[in-house]
């Protein structure tokens, strides 16, 4: 195995970068915290309770050397959500950063479709530093465009469900709602966005494939050529053998001699 494999082996998946399984679920910890707090204790326990709950679990991440990404985010989504919370003076308010952050998002998707600048695909080739070269395929910028289209249903679904509840429903229904359409929905757009990357780079590479081959080719008549070119006077071939043998190259202009006479 070389060492390019042995480093492609160690590359942390999309998971492993978001802290995992267990990173996942820890950063869905703050809404629960505050939703249950909030009923036994009342709001300002709830903020307060949500807040210490996102501090510990990136302690506890980081005690266990893992990602303290999901933690970080955690922190800045609640300590907004709070901050929105506390100034409306309910419950509610915790989750309206999360309802106008997933219109934002849809529409940033929906967006970069119309720019043909599909964020599936520039976000995950940034990720993995695959550079831009899928843009120059028109196949693979119209797989990202429906993995991106994938993401902006997502994020518009969880708009228009969660603001709904929020006029209409309870703290509990908005709250499982929230978790409901988190990472379950996150999941099929990230399977979207598989099923894109899988094809854009067997096309890639067949196309890489092809261009090594013809250079090699191209290379190989070269050298050929060159040897031909320096071979003794006497070694050479003569002009009769040239004309009987032509290089493949010039098939074509030799063969069409006989024609313009």
């Amino acid at each position: 195995m070389t060492e390019v494999d042995e480093a492609e082996e160690k590359q942390p998946t999309m998971l492993e970068q978001m802290g995992g399984v267990s990173g996942l679920a820890f950063s869905s910890l703050p809404v629960v915290v505050f939703v249950l707090v909030n009923v036994f204790a009342g709001l300002m326990p709830a903020i307060w309770a949500a807040l210490g709950s996102a501090v510990l679990i990136g302690v506890v991440l980081a005690l266990r050397k893992g990602s303290i990404q999901p933690a970080v985010s955690a922190v800045f989504g609640v300590g907004i959500a709070a901050f929105i919370a506390y100034r409306t003076g309910d419950a509610k308010g915790f989750f309206l950063f999360g309802i106008w952050q997933s219109l934002v998002y849809g529409g940033g998707f929906l967006l970069s479709i119309l720019v043909r600048r599909p964020l599936a695909g520039v976000i995950w080739n940034m990720l993995n530093a695959q550079g831009s070269a899928w843009r120059q395929d028109r196949a693979s910028v119209r797989d990202y465009d429906i993995a991106t289209l994938v993401w902006a249903l997502v994020f518009f679904s969880r708009f228009v469900v969660q603001r709904w509840l929020y006029d209409e429903a309870s703290l509990g229904w908005l709250a499982a709602a929230r978790l409901a359409m988190g990472y379950p929905l996150m999941a099929v757009a990230l399977v979207a966005t598989v099923w894109a990357v899988r094809r854009s780079d067997k096309r890639l590479k067949a196309a890489i494939a092809r261009e090594e081959e013809e250079n090699r080719e191209a290379e190989e008549r070269l050298r050929a050529q060159a040897a031909r070119d320096q071979a003794p006077p006497e070694n050479r071939p003569s002009i009769y053998e040239r004309l009987a043998n032509p290089p493949q190259a010039d098939e074509g202009r030799v063969a069409a001699r006989p024609d313009e006479r």
